[in-house]
């Protein structure tokens, strides 16, 4: 993303008392802020499936299980880098007046690392599911945990949106 991708500078909002530099101050640190929990979640879940390898009893996971694990592994890896970046290029940009720039960039990474990270924790479920009740169960539930991401993360935020006439203004 350029600076000439960035939509134009909006207009005053007569409603708020924030002047557009103050509005995008907040929503970056608003942005960094729920980054920051859900980058400690993700790390939590990677650094588990990093030492499950080295596990008494990974040898006897089967094919599916093996390949649940590395696609979970992976996409915790790339969940992990998404949610970690905005804070790192905020500390490399610091005072670059190019924070609307980042806001942008850091909300496209979180919703990234917010696919990657449905899908590590669908294939954690179907993996540890897997092991002990088998394949149906797997898939049952980590089907569940999918949904349950896609609608509460995804989905739902989309249709509100959608039913408010694509707004994304503070309704103060």
């Amino acid at each position: 993303m350029t600076l000439s991708d960035l939509p134009p500078t909006p207009a005053p909002d007569p409603e708020s008392d924030e002047t557009h530099k103050e509005r995008v101050d907040r929503e970056l640190g608003e942005l960094l802020q729920g980054l920051r929990v859900a980058a400690t979640g993700v790390q939590v879940l990677f650094a588990f499936l990093l030492t499950l390898p080295f596990s008494a009893g990974f040898d006897k996971v089967d094919q599916t299980g093996r390949w649940l694990f590395y696609v979970a592994m992976l996409s915790a890896a790339i969940a992990s880098i998404c949610f970690i970046a905005p804070a790192t290029q905020h500390r490399i940009m610091f005072r670059s007046k190019l924070k609307e720039l980042m806001l942008h960039r850091a909300n496209r990474l979180s919703v990234v690392g917010g696919i990657a990270l449905a899908l590590a924790l669908t294939c954690s479920t179907g993996l540890v599911v897997e092991s002990y009740l088998g394949t149906l169960p797997a898939a049952l539930l980590a089907g569940a945990v999918a949904g349950l991401s896609a609608w509460l993360w995804f989905v739902q935020p989309l249709v509100t949106l959608s039913r408010h006439g694509g707004s994304t203004r503070d309704s103060v």
